[in-house]
Parts: C-alpha cells; sequence; structure tokens
C-alpha cells in the first residue's frame, strides 16, 4: 500500500483528505504542523507528501526543502489558495513536483497524486505555465508529462527492431500522423520520441499523455484546457496539452480508451487544426504533430463502433507495429543487460551479469509484460542478488519455474484431451441414448449430461473449470461422467 503524508493546520482539511484518500487505498499519515511532520518523516518515509504551502510555524519553501533534504526522490504536491502564478513558478522551482488549488476538487487531487507516483520528475512548470518563466519571460522548453524513457531506452539488434530503426528514420522528417501498435511494455513511447528526436520539431516540446489514466469528466479539460467558471470546480484558466505541445509532438498513448464526444473534438484539432478550450469560444491555432498508440488494432475498434472510423483514417498516414520481446529472442539479454546496468546505478551496486542457466530461462520465457516486466525482474534479482552474478534463485518463481508449468499445464491438457475422447465419443455426441423406456432415473441423467456437455462446451473442456462453472467438484463431475457411460452403455 502507497504511503502519503498530508501537512495542513486546518485539522479539518487533514480529516478530509485521510478520509479521501484512504478509500483510494493509500496509507495516510497527517501532520497539523511543520514540526509535527518532520517528526514523523524522520522515522516513517511516504511515497508522496501533500503539503499545504502556508502553516503557521513554516512556510511552504522551507517545509519543501526540508523534505527534499531527506527524501530527494519523493514527489511533493503543494496546495495552495494563492493561485497566482508568482507561487506556481517558486514551488516548483523550489523542487515541488506539482500545485493543486483551494478549493480542492477530488478528481483533480486523485489524478495528480497518481501521475506523480506513477512518474515522480516534475513536469508542471511546462503544463500549468505554458513553457514561459513569469519573472524573465524567457521561453522554456516544457518538460514531459510522462517520465520520457529515451535516455534510459535502447533499441534491439534484432531485425525486426533494425526495420522498425529504418521506419523512424524515413517518417521523421515529415509531418505525418503515425500510429504505433504494440503490446503494453514494448517500448511504443521510446519510438514516438525518437521520431520527436529526429524531426524538424526537436526543438519544441514533446508532451506524452496515458489517455487510459484520464477520467471521463477531466479528459476535456486536460487534452483541451478550459476557461474559468466553465464547469463546477473551474476556479481559474487552465492549459490544456495540445497548447503545451503547440509546435511540437503530441503522444497520445491508448488512444481507444477515449470517450466518443473526446473523439469529436479530437476529429476537428486533426481536420482544422484549431480547438476550443472547454467552455471557450475562441478558436487556438495549433501546430501540433499527433502519434498515437494502441495495443489493439484502431480498424477493429472502429468496426466494432468503439472508435470513429473518419478519426481512424485521419491518424492512420503510417503505422508502426512494434513486435513483443518473445518475438525478438536477440533482444533479449541485450535489454537484460541494459536494465542491470541501470539497476546497479541506481542501487550502487556492482552485479557483472547472469549465469547461463538464467540467461536461457530468460530466452525460454514468454514476457507477457515485455519490457517494462524484464526491467522489473532485473531490478528485483538484482536487489537479492548478494553475489556479483545473478543465479535463478533470485528470480520470481514463475519466471524461474516457467518451463515446468508449462509442461505441467501441457501434460494436463493432454489427459484432459483423452478423457475427454472417451467420454464424448461419436455414440456420446449425440446424446443420451432414447432408446432406452423413459423413466425418471434416465431423465435426471439426460439432464445432468446436457448441463455437463454444455459446461464442457463453454470452458472448451477444462475440467476444473466445467466442475467450478456446475458447481461441483472435479471429482464428483469424474462420477457423473462415468455414471452417464454405465447407463448408456448398460
Amino acid at each position: 500500500m502507497q504511503r502519503i503524508l498530508v501537512i495542513d493546520d486546518d485539522r479539518d482539511m487533514c480529516m478530509l483528505l485521510k478520509r479521501f484518500l484512504s478509500r483510494h487505498d493509500f496509507e495516510v499519515n497527517e501532520a497539523l504542523s511543520g514540526k509535527k511532520a518532520m517528526e514523523i518523516l524522520n522515522t516513517w518515509e511516504p511515497h508522496l507528501v501533500l503539503s499545504d504551502f502556508r502553516l503557521e510555524d513554516m512556510d511552504g519553501k522551507v517545509i519543501l526543502e526540508k523534505i527534499k533534504n531527506l527524501y530527494p526522490s519523493v514527489p511533493v504536491i503543494i496546495i495552495t489558495g494563492y493561485s497566482d502564478i508568482k507561487t506556481a513558478v517558486d514551488v516548483i522551482k523550489s523542487g515541488a513536483y506539482d500545485y493543486i488549488t483551494k478549493p480542492l476538487i477530488p478528481d483533480e487531487i486523485l489524478m495528480t497524486i497518481k501521475k506523480a507516483l506513477v512518474n515522480p520528475q516534475p513536469f508542471v512548470a511546462a503544463e500549468k505555465l505554458n513553457g514561459k518563466d513569469p519573472e524573465n519571460n524567457a521561453e522554456k522548453k516544457p518538460a514531459q508529462v510522462k517520465d520520457g524513457p529515451t535516455q534510459k531506452y535502447i533499441f534491439g539488434d534484432s531485425a525486426a527492431f533494425k526495420n522498425i530503426i529504418q521506419q523512424i528514420e524515413r517518417v521523421a522528417p515529415t509531418n505525418y500522423s503515425i500510429i504505433v501498435y504494440g503490446e503494453s511494455g514494448s517500448g511504443k513511447e521510446a519510438i514516438a520520441q525518437q521520431i520527436h528526436k529526429k524531426s524538424m520539431r526537436s526543438n519544441k516540446p514533446f508532451v506524452a499523455i496515458d489517455c487510459g489514466a484520464l477520467s471521463k469528466e477531466l479528459a476535456g479539460s486536460e487534452l483541451f484546457g478550459h476557461e474559468k467558471g466553465s464547469f463546477t470546480g473551474a476556479i481559474n484558466q487552465k492549459i490544456g496539452n495540445f497548447e503545451i505541445a503547440n509546435g511540437g509532438t503530441i503522444f497520445l498513448d491508448e488512444v481507444g480508451n477515449l470517450s466518443y464526444d473526446i473523439q469529436v473534438a479530437l476529429l476537428r484539432v486533426v481536420q482544422e487544426r484549431k480547438m476550443r478550450r472547454v467552455g471557450g469560444v475562441k478558436d487556438i491555432e495549433l501546430d501540433v504533430r499527433i502519434i498515437i498508440a494502441s495495443n489493439e488494432k484502431l480498424w477493429d475498434a472502429a468496426r466494432q463502433g468503439k472508435f470513429r472510423e473518419d478519426l481512424y483514417h485521419r491518424f492512420n498516414e503510417f503505422t508502426i507495429d512494434v513486435p513483443p520481446l518473445r518475438e525478438r529472442k536477440e533482444d533479449i539479454m541485450v535489454f537484460a543487460y541494459h536494465f542491470l546496468k541501470l539497476t546497479n546505478e541506481e542501487l550502487n551496486k556492482n552485479v557483472k551479469g547472469f549465469t547461463q542457466e538464467v540467461e536461457e530461462i530468460f530466452r525460454r520465457y514468454v514476457w507477457y509484460g515485455n519490457l517494462r516486466e524484464m526491467k522489473n525482474v532485473v531490478k528485483r534479482a538484482t536487489l537479492l542478488t548478494d553475489g556479483d552474478i545473478i543465479e535463478a534463485h533470485c528470480l520470481p518463481f514463475e519466471i524461474s519455474n516457467f518451463s515446468k508449468l508449462q509442461f505441467d499445464q501441457q501434460n494436463e491438457s493432454s489427459q484432459e484431451s483423452q478423457e475427454q475422447q472417451a467420454f464424448f465419443s461419436d455414440t456420446n455426441l449425440s446424446g443420451p441414448s432414447r432408446n432406452t423406456p423413459i423413466n425418471l432415473k434416465a431423465a435426471g441423467i439426460d439432464a445432468e449430461y446436457e448441463a455437463i456437455l454444455q459446461a464442457l462446451k463453454k470452458v472448451n473442456f477444462n475440467k476444473s473449470k466445467a466442475a467450478k462453472l456446475l458447481n461441483i467438484d472435479r471429482k464428483t463431475l469424474y462420477n457423473k461422467m462415468k455414471l452417464y457411460n454405465e447407463f448408456n452403455n448398460g
């Protein structure tokens, strides 16, 4: 459970936030003063701090500095009733991840916290100030919405990925909209960043948005911004991510999750290169390259009515398919050693490599979560390794025993197939014999047979699942199947 420290000298506000966050599965500790907060932090490390900017005993900048001295990587979100830009710039420069203004909006708080916990690097200066520092009016390149993988990502050596690199080189200098297809964790955002880096827009903003993390109520505001008073809780004007990305590139990950009304607004952006903030009356000109990503084929989603077909065709100027890691065997150890190097730097360790057994396990494993899963496995194994070589016992059970588990599953499947053939022979497939005289015993077995047959068909003849579906144990299922054979053949 992730831990959050709430610091506010308003007792009611502390209790309100604690109840709200606890309902969303966070462990919450509260402090009514800066002094109390420091006492807690000396013995309790949070994953995130939510602090009021104006405390009776300590200024917001001071407590922010103290927190960062203790835990440099812990994101701090500042709550303030002073929503002027100067305050925002000050807290961001001092190391805050983000700021939110009173009165507090629950959805905004939750979304900001989730973003911070997933990607704790500050980005809000770009998002909220649109790339300008009001103190010197100098243009600043906005940071990314998500922690960019370019600096910590390498491309593989497989033929499949070399082909992708060639496609990137070809399409990057154009202004084509691009669809990147690939499973979760396969590196779609890294490809989008590489396209941006090699384009004529490389000195302009790159903004990455996870559409799956946007709530239906706030998606329009996050993407297009809103005007003050446009809806309940919109007490200030907000700049949307399309405006932040103006002149550069916007990457919309899992775009298929956007609701129909947002797709309509997005269609206008793509067609006319114009947008309006929520509640606005003025069109804003846009010059943004759009790269989208999806783990499902958008053409199929369009045919099923889940994605607008006209929007799909607007995006589909160029397509890149990212193969899963299991189809790039040559890349597996390349990435494994890369993640090992990154983890060594993070943990200040000097693990040199993997045993031959581990390398074989890595090559045999399916990597359902692709690069993201591999990175986590390597990080865990590096942490658990006491020597300078990672051994098999440091790997998660399901990976180190993958071959055995797969064999057991295939063996069970083969056994069930043989049993299935015995039960559903050619004579049985037509159902219970109708030549026997009708009686209650026959009718009862007939009905049970039909129920068993339908259940088995529904779960592809998996007897364990069929028994569960029928609300009986596996042994009872076998006995009933045996009884049917005896009755039908008697």
